[in-house]
This record gives C-alpha cells, structure tokens and sequence, in this order.
C-alpha cells in the first residue's frame, strides 16, 4: 500500500492533484477503523462513539504506528496532518454549535427541578475540578512544561477532568428513553451546565495563557464577553423572524442552510482570532439559534449525520496522533496516570451521588447519575486538544487524559446498569412523568443523540 500510494502520487505533476491522493486514503482508513470499532462497541453494549475514540487512539503511534511504521507513515504523511487538522477543527465547531443547539435554556420544569439541576451541576465540577487541580499541582514538577505556571497547570487539569459528555448523556437516556423521567431531566440540565462552564473556564485559561501580560488577558475575555453578548442577545433577536419561519412553514432550505453555516464559520473564526478557539464560536452560535423545535429538529436532521460518519471521526484519528500511550509504560508515568484518574472518576462518581441523595434521590439513583455524570467522551478530547495546540500541557500528559477519557465513558453504562437493573428501570418508566416534561420532550425531538 505504501508504494502503490507514492506511484500514484508521483505519477502526478499537479502538486494539488497529488495532495488529494494522499488525504483521500487517509480518510477512508479512518472510516473504514472507525465504522469497525464502532460496531464492535455496541456489540459490547457501549456507545458507538467509544469505538470512535478508541478507533483514533489505535490508528496513532500506539498499535499501527508501532506495528506498521512504514505504512502509519504513507497513509498520515506529514503534508496530510495540516489537512486533517483544518477538517477536524470546521467538525468540531460545527459539531460544538449542534451541541448549543441542543441545548435547552429555559427553566420550565419548576423552581424544583432547577434547583437541584443546579446541585448537581456544582457537585459535578467543583470536587472534580478541586481534586483534579490537586493533582495537577502535585505532579506539576513531573509532567508540566516549565513555560506554563503551577496554577495554570493545577486549573487546566482539574478543568478536563470537571466536564461531562453532555451529547453522550443524552444520547444513552435516550436510547434508554429515560429523557422525560424526574432521573433523566436532572442529569441532562445538570450536564448542560456543567459543560457550558468548563468552556467558559477554558476560554478564560486560554485567554491567561496565551496573553502577553494581563492587559491582554482582559482585553481577550472583554471581546469574548462583547462576542457573546451580541451573539446572545443580537443575533439571537434578528434570527427570530427565522425560526418562525421555519415552524411556520415546515421548509428548511438552501437559503436558511447558507445563514446558519456562515453565523456558524464567521463565529468560529471570530472567537480564533481573538485566541480563544473556534469551538468556543461554534458553541455559543448554538446557543443563538432560535428556539422553534421545527427549526432545531430541522437543523439536527440536516447537518449531525454528516458531521458525525465524516468529520468527527477525523478528529479522533488527529487526537490518537497525538497520542502515545507507549510513553505511559514503566512505574515513572504509571503512578501520575493513577492519581489523574482516580481524581477525576472520584470526583464526579461521588460528587454527583452525594448530591443527588441530599435533593432526595434514592441510593440506587444518585449511583446512576454519578456512573452517568463520569462519561467524558467527545468534551474532555476538545478540551484537551485545545490545550495541547495551545501548549498548555506536554504530549504525555495529553496522552494520559485521553486513557483518562476512554476508561471513564466506558465505566459509564456498565455502573448505570448496575445501579440500576433493567427491572427498576421499567418501573421508573412506567410511573408517568412529573408535571412539566414538555422542555424534555421539545429536546428529544432535537437533541443530537451522539457522542
């Protein structure tokens, strides 16, 4: 394969044409490892996306790479990289923007429910985040870069290790049709905010790493405040007329197409500029939308299935380049990776727990959403790519949070499960719905469901 790839190449004079035939294999070993892991997964009773991200971790230095070097060489060639690169960013933040989408920001499931989404969204980042800064600083004289400052360090860490996969989380009550139970709204609004702070936490960590001097540092969060504020409030009110629309007539097309996906680019190129990642721009153009769930279901419907067999899988296969688990070998690295891990898994399983057993869970309950609140997923990999791009943390330390990544979202269903057997999950599916459903039941109809 690796000849037959520099033959075709070579028997080229157009730079661009023999460009094209060195990404083009690239992206289709990626499909085609990613389609397999992925139904490997489920067979397994995982989540499809697991697959994925292990499928990125495999196809890196760890197994192909150290199995096949020559031919790891010819298929991710150095000139893909870049290529590769810009592809996964434009899915990421496409897919970051779906995930604002998704959300749901109003409150209309009672004071109630909003209260104790709002413990459990506290218990979800604060011991996490505490312990995991522990352990950041603790370590800091053995993993951390010398240009990056000992608190920086502590924050980044216990910032990855604070955030949920709230897509995942949706995706796994949904399959388990469990969105519209008193468990299911709780974890979904507890996860909404939980991530929507851990990217606040990082715009602001980039914003202090990248600056010059603390002039800077306020001038980029005053334009990330300025960006969001208008996107929120302006953009928001002018894209109104929009959604009714859509509501209205029930058509979604070209025209509408071509307004969302330049708010979406002209966001993320906004928010790359001014140095705190696109994926930030692409969230928050998401949270923007309108509200109607025609449109919602309209815009999901339209751009997530792409976005998830086509872009993101080559995201996971960037992030596993980087990633070299054969460096974790030997008792130098192990220790550090245990202390990471059994911080953040801690953190989240017993932070969560307790917290939903003080709102008046029952045991088995507040175990579920603590198993639940611990899968990572697809979140922890941006957070950590954007860090990595950033130099904020080494490869090794990168490396160790995607193991971190992979154990955590796999831990997920299994503890779920054992929380809560099949014959207690009937039986809470068959009590009806607490007053007020409608915002799960509107979020059901547009959620995502993936990663």
């Amino acid at each position: 394969m690796h000849h037959t790839l520099h033959q075709l190449a070579a028997g080229t004079t157009d730079k661009n044409l023999e460009l094209v035939l060195k990404v083009l294999p690239a992206i289709v070993v990626i499909l085609a490892v990613s389609a397999l892991c992925g139904r490997l997964a489920i067979l397994v009773k995982q989540p499809r996306v697991l697959g994925e991200m292990v499928a990125g971790v495999l196809l890196g230095p760890t197994l192909f790479g150290a199995l096949f070097p020559e031919a790891q060489k010819a298929v991710f060639a150095p000139e893909v990289k870049p290529i590769l690169y810009v592809l996964s960013t434009i899915g990421l933040t496409v897919f970051m923007f779906l995930v604002g989408a998704g959300l749901d920001h109003r409150s209309d499931g009672g004071t109630n429910d909003t209260r104790n989404a709002a413990v459990l969204a506290v218990s979800g980042i604060l011991p996490s985040l505490l312990l995991g800064a522990g352990a950041g600083y603790l370590l800091y004289d053995r993993l951390s870069k010398p240009d990056v400052t000992p608190f920086e360090f502590a924050l980044f860490t216990g910032g990855a290790l604070s955030i949920t996969a709230f897509p995942m989380l949706a995706r796994i009550l949904y399959e388990r049709r469990l969105e519209n139970t008193r468990l299911g709204r709780m974890t979904l609004l507890g996860a909404s905010i939980d991530d929507a702070a851990a990217w606040c936490f990082l715009a602001v960590l980039s914003a202090m790493h990248t600056g010059s001097g603390v002039m800077q540092v306020f001038k980029t969060i005053g334009l990330t405040a300025v960006f969001a504020a208008v996107m929120l409030f302006g953009v928001k009110k002018l894209l109104r007329p929009l959604g009714d629309r859509v509501q209205r007539t029930g058509s979604f097309g070209f025209e509408e197409m071509y307004v969302v996906v330049g708010i979406v680019l002209l966001a993320g190129l906004f928010t790359d500029y001014i140095g705190i990642y696109s994926v930030f721009g692409g969230f928050i153009a998401g949270l923007a939308m309108p509200e109607n769930p025609a449109f919602r279901a309209a815009l999901h419907g339209r751009m997530m299935d792409l976005v998830c067999v086509l872009l993101l899988p080559i995201f996971f296969a960037f992030s596993g380049l980087n990633t070299e688990l054969g460096g974790l070998a030997g008792w130098g690295m192990i220790l550090p990776f245990l202390v990471i891990l059994v911080a953040g898994f801690v953190g989240k399983y017993l932070g969560c727990a307790a917290a939903m057993r003080t709102v008046g869970f029952s045991w088995r309950e507040s175990w579920a959403v603590g198993g639940l609140m611990n899968a990572r997923g697809l979140m922890i990999l941006i957070f950590i790519n954007i860090g990595l791009a950033q130099g904020m943390i080494t490869p090794e330390v990168f490396s160790m949070l995607v193991l971190v990544a992979v154990l955590t979202t796999a831990a997920a269903v299994p503890l779920y499960r054992w929380a809560i057997p099949d014959r207690m999950e009937q039986q809470m599916l068959d009590v009806p719905p607490v007053a007020a459903t409608a915002p799960a039941q509107q979020a059901a109809e547009r959620e995502p469901v993936r990663a």
